[in-house]
């Protein structure tokens, strides 16, 4: 039975930073304490900052918290460009370095665990710490994959070409951000049906609306294959704690979980009886759990 969180929603007013000539659009609550890390919180493919509402309202009692949309989503920019690990990991790094000035607590969500991932791992004076939430992103596979027959290899291949053409990635695009395709994929990744709200539908459809989005989206299927999350463990120094939604039906949960502690042995984790996103969906929960590991573990 899912409980439901008596946590404030309302929304945050935020601001824009100027990076470069790209507005970047972050929200921040809370006071600064000396003898605790502030937090970053970093959304995942198709978020924002609108994303960690009820991670803000548990958290800016205890923390510094800050919440920022990537390059391309959210009211953020949304430019023409090659979008990668590499680019976003770039835009958190200066983020901090301006705006937060003290080594953080990046918290990622999907995409953006992999984003905060890249930064902990490569820019460590950055970081005092990683919490990934159903952390996306690639391992190098130790084994090598069966051969596909040859008809589903000419598959294979007519589909990327396919998903490499503009119209056919802005007819998908128009199909995807339809509020009954985004509510509709939604209920499939929550377990909980009831935190599929209208609000929740809306802060996801309204920067689909922006110009660029359409571009940004295009662009996503042409990235380039990022650092290999095994590589960038054996990197990361700073403490890590994993939370998993074992509701999860895009990922391999206890796959990967295996892996993270195979490449990371260190590692503190938990298996939440949640979706994709158990920061929206149990916050309750996941709030203590941050709390707690940063109090105990980050110095």
């Amino acid at each position: 039975m899912q409980v439901t969180s008596s946590i404030n929603t309302e929304p945050i007013p935020g601001a824009y930073w100027q990076w470069g000539d790209r507005a970047i659009y972050y929200v921040r609550a809370g006071d600064r304490h000396p003898d605790k890390p502030p937090l970053l919180l970093i959304h995942g493919f198709g978020a924002s900052t609108d994303h960690w509402r009820k991670t803000i309202a548990g958290l800016q009692t205890d923390f510094e918290v800050w919440a920022i949309d990537l390059l391309g989503f959210g009211r953020s920019a949304k430019p023409n460009c090659i979008y990668s690990g590499e680019l976003w990991r770039d835009q958190l790094q200066n983020f901090i370095q301006t705006h937060i000035g003290k080594p953080t607590v990046v918290v990622g969500n999907s995409l953006g665990g992999y984003a905060a991932l890249c930064l902990g791992a490569q820019c460590p004076e950055s970081v005092a710490g990683v919490v990934l939430l159903n952390s996306a992103g690639p391992f190098t596979e130790t084994e090598p994959l069966p051969e596909p027959p040859l008809h589903r290899k000419a598959l294979n291949a007519a589909l990327k070409s396919a998903f490499r053409q503009n119209w056919v990635s802005f007819l998908l695009f128009q199909w995807t951000r339809r509020r009954a395709t985004i509510r509709k994929t939604l209920m499939k990744v929550y377990l909980d049906p009831s935190a599929v709200t209208d609000q929740l539908v809306e802060e996801i459809y309204r920067p689909s609306c922006d110009r660029g989005a359409a571009q940004v989206f295009a662009a996503i299927f042409k990235t380039p294959p990022g650092e290999k999350v095994d590589r960038l463990l054996s990197q990361l120094k700073a403490p890590l704690l994993t939370l998993w939604g074992e509701g999860d039906p895009w990922m391999k949960i206890q796959e990967r979980s295996d892996k993270f502690r195979q490449y990371y042995p260190q590692v503190t984790e938990y298996f939440l009886n949640a979706g994709h996103c158990p920061h929206d969906e149990i916050p309750d929960r996941v709030n203590e759990l941050i709390r707690e590991w940063v109090l105990s573990k980050v110095k």
